[in-house]
């Protein structure tokens, strides 16, 4: 059998030119769309960013307070394929541990006062970082930040991102390197640099306004005279109280509680960061490999399709040729081709089935993930607060609740 199918080889070969040309043209048109498929895989890995850090003590008068709320958890990709093994769970989750590990990043410079996560809006924030997720899933990580100060001054407005594929092999720790540190050490950076930029007496008058700002917040009847806006919206103040100030000092005693509740919500913060560490790490980790099996899966299928329709093809070219006697002494020649080329189709669609399967395993991952936060329970002053979404309603119930401790010290209403 075997000199046979080789005397078919050599009979294949005097087939006229025209429908060997066909068929190498179809099969280098082939290779072309293969080769084109593997080349659009690149990755855009950023170089090592270096956090810059503080080489002396910077005094007390000229480090700013940080607030950084809560992120936006922005929205999944449209196409269902690329959603797939994600949710509206883990996005929320991710708004959640974003900005506390750039807390960490940000308070290890020692350029910086306190450095808070916050639910919402704090008229008390001298910096303020807001931040809004544009794409996560778990290879790369695109998102906006914005930065300003108590007086309304917008320090930049930057998207950032990064990806970090699967032959990466990153080395994390908790609180201090992420899989995705370069671009936490690069916004941390892009602020410190801004702040350098700032003189003295700007940052004393930060200070102020967030101070006045507070006040207005908790008793607008009296402070509201000690501040404007111009016309593009920033802060100015028009006088400053005493430093003896009897109301300003029940108003930095309100404060002082405000902040104690804001550090405690931080120490929840904390807590939940810890607990979600090692899955949320170990689910990016395992979702970057899917997603490259995936793409490795979806190449093979593409090149077994190919090539096994090559074949089947070039079999059917042998049929249809006008030479009986190529026709009847190649016929084994075609079953061994059409089989074959048969077979590697049925491969190519099964290991398009094994992409499909790589991506339901991502789809139950999530699933573990989701299952592995649940909402922190706190307890503050004896109240009992839900760290979800609902943090932001429970964070403005005790916002109302600083106003009445006001009201009741001093006994002026609102």
């Amino acid at each position: 059998m075997i000199e046979k199918i080789e005397a078919d080889i050599g009979m294949f070969a005097d087939i006229k030119k025209r429908s060997i040309n066909k068929l190498k043209i179809f099969i280098l048109l082939s290779m072309a769309i293969i080769l084109n498929a593997c080349s659009t895989i690149q990755y855009g890995v950023r170089e090592d960013v270096k956090p810059i850090m503080a080489k002396y003590e910077v005094r007390e008068s000229q480090l700013l307070n940080v607030s950084i709320k809560q992120f936006e958890p922005g929205e999944l990709p449209k196409d269902e394929d690329d959603k797939r093994g994600l949710s509206d769970e883990i996005r929320n989750s991710e708004a959640r541990y974003m900005p506390i590990h750039l807390k960490h990043t940000m308070q290890r410079t020692g350029y910086w006062g306190n450095v808070r996560v916050i639910p919402d809006d704090n008229e008390a924030s001298e910096v303020i970082v807001k931040g809004k997720i544009l794409n996560s899933d778990g290879e790369k990580i695109e998102i906006k930040i914005e930065v300003s100060d108590a007086a309304n001054k917008k320090w930049f407005s930057k998207s950032y991102n990064e990806t970090v594929s699967a032959d990466q092999h990153k080395i994390t720790e908790i609180e201090k390197k992420d899989r995705f540190q370069n671009l936490y050490n690069q916004i941390s950076n892009d602020i410190i640099e801004k702040r350098l930029q700032i003189k003295s007496a700007e940052i004393k008058r930060i200070k102020e306004i967030a101070e006045i700002r507070f006040a207005n917040f908790i008793a607008p009847e009296i402070f509201s005279s000690y501040m404007d806006k111009d016309k593009q919206g920033k802060i100015v103040l028009k006088k400053l109280p005493s430093q003896n100030d009897s109301m300003l000092i029940r108003v930095q005693a309100v404060k002082a509680r405000d902040e104690m509740l804001v550090d405690t919500i931080n120490n929840y913060y904390d807590i939940y960061y810890s607990e979600i560490w090692e899955s949320y790490d170990n689910w990016r980790k395992y979702r970057s490999e899917e997603l490259k099996t995936i793409r490795e899966n979806e190449n093979k299928a593409l090149t077994q399709k190919l090539l096994g329709a090559a074949a089947i093809i070039g079999a059917i070219a042998l049929s249809a040729s006008k030479n009986s006697d190529v026709v009847e002494r190649t016929d084994l020649l075609r079953t061994v081709m059409i089989a074959g080329g048969g077979y590697a189709v049925y491969s190519g669609i099964q290991t398009s089935k094994e992409s499909e399967i790589n991506k339901e395993a991502i789809e139950e991952l999530g699933a573990s993930f989701e299952s592995e936060v649940e909402p922190v329970l706190i307890d503050v002053n004896g109240k009992t607060m839900v760290l979800t979404g609902t943090a932001d309603q429970q964070y403005e119930k005790w916002r109302h609740l600083l106003k009445q401790i006001y009201v009741n010290e001093t006994g002026f209403a609102e």
